[in-house]
């Protein structure tokens, strides 16, 4: 690390930086002891979020497999409820975290629903809340089955938030944190690719796939690629395509 990085707040919302901060000293605590480096914040307000800066490079074998097994440390933590303490942001969007004694209530309700509740093209909204409320119950039964314990998630894990450095470190950035099934992250991890096996071979030695894995991925990856389509437009929607379509089959 090599001075003073400074994070400037884009969004229109005053406490989005504030948020990021206690994110990341959520993520900190969690992954003390896993290998796994979470940057110091040293300074932030309303318009500014400063922190060490990272000398980032080109990542490891080595470094990809101790994010792994890390992140299945972190992931291994059992917390409460779903939720989290406040609500935060995913990217530019708000993020509601009530909390939820099920995981099927949480992911249905804080998740889904309010992306939702931000889609522009109305057409686009009444079909797919029909698709929603067509599968509601069948899902959340199927999403209280896979997890009944949360877990502490980085909220927004594709390789752009993972950096490594020359001297064998690997950090995570940016974080969404919330308390809910470890399988999110590992399903971000594929949506935009660039995580390669050494990751998720060594997090699957700790952590192996459960039963419907690839199912329930397109369905957690329906979030991110609603709130893609709310934030950068249609290039997003056939992702929220198969997300749907995913719903269908279970």
């Amino acid at each position: 690390m090599h001075g003073i990085f400074a994070k400037t707040n884009r969004s229109a919302y005053p406490d989005q930086l504030r948020c990021e901060a206690r994110g990341l000293a959520a993520l900190r605590e969690a992954a003390a002891g896993s290998g796994i480096d979470i940057p110091e914040v040293l300074e932030v307000d309303d318009h500014c979020l400063r922190m060490s800066r990272i000398a980032g490079g080109r990542c490891s074998p080595d470094q990809w497999s101790r994010l792994g097994k890390g992140l299945a440390m972190v992931h291994a933590q059992p917390q409460q409820r779903f939720g989290f303490y406040e609500d935060n942001y995913i990217g530019l969007n708000p993020q509601p975290n009530a909390w939820r004694d099920t995981w099927g209530a949480f992911f249905v309700e804080q998740r889904l629903a309010f992306q939702l509740g931000l889609l522009r093209d109305r057409e686009l909204q009444r079909r797919y809340r029909a698709q929603l409320a067509r599968q509601e119950h069948r899902l959340r039964a199927f999403l209280d089955a896979a997890c009944s314990l949360p877990s502490l998630v980085h909220g927004d894990l594709w390789n752009g938030n993972v950096l490594c450095g020359a001297d064998g470190r690997v950090w995570l950035i940016d974080p969404a944190v919330y308390h809910g099934d470890p399988e999110v992250d590992i399903a971000m991890t594929e949506m935009f690719g660039g995580f390669p096996a050494a990751f998720t071979t060594a997090y699957r030695s700790e952590r192996p796939e459960p039963a419907d894995y690839a199912l329930r991925r397109d369905i957690y990856n329906l979030y991110h690629y609603l709130n893609h389509l709310n934030l950068f437009g249609d290039a997003y929607r056939s992702g929220c395509e198969a997300g749907f379509d995913a719903m269908e089959r279970i």
